[in-house]
């Protein structure tokens, strides 16, 4: 492997990294209702467990309360369920018999400082991930210094241009996480 293919290699694996925070930073409450609030709800369908997304439409009449509206009105019962039985969301769906409606409670500061110390979890986790894609580059990058495809000198470029990628991409998270963590504590 020359060092183009081990950064853009290392880059593919940072950007997947940073989308898979915004993915999750999505999921966390902020107070307002959102309909990605309950992408990660699988509910018991047709004997087996599927996405909420694959059972009915997510709405948002208002801006604390989700509509779902399911494709086959047998699947309500099982969607109101797996919502109340979701720990981590802590609502409290009710259904009128052609839809579910979630009201979305005002957040109080004991529970959004618990939002965002998951959202600390989920800014670590990326981090982790962005450390072991920077370790494994650098891995292959030495791997190639020992079979002679690199001479000293672009190895150590490379370390440094890959250090400089993981610093932009620590960057990226942490204005990610400011941002959130400031979107939760508004009132």
């Amino acid at each position: 492997m020359n060092s183009e293919q081990i950064i853009e290699e290392a880059k593919k694996k940072f950007t997947v990294a940073i989308a898979h925070l915004q993915a999750e930073l999505k999921k966390l409450r902020t107070g307002r209702a959102h309909p990605s609030m309950l992408d990660g709800i699988m509910i018991q369908a047709y004997g087996q467990p599927m996405p909420l997304i694959q059972i009915g439409s997510v709405t948002v009449p208002e801006s604390q309360l989700l509509q779902i509206t399911p494709f086959d009105p047998a699947n309500l019962q099982a969607i109101a369920t797996a919502i109340r039985e979701n720990q981590s969301l802590g609502l409290n769906p009710m259904d009128d018999g052609r839809v579910v409606r979630v009201p979305i409670p005002q957040l109080n500061t004991e529970r959004r400082q618990q939002i965002v110390k998951l959202l600390g979890e989920k800014s670590e986790e990326c981090m982790i991930s962005l450390r072991n894609a920077r370790h494994e580059a650098l891995k292959t990058a030495d791997q190639a210094k020992k079979d002679r495809a690199l001479s000293e000198n672009d190895y150590e470029r490379l370390q440094k241009q890959i250090d400089e990628l993981m610093a932009k991409q620590k960057t990226e998270v942490e204005t990610l996480a400011k941002a959130k963590e400031a979107e939760i504590m508004t009132i």
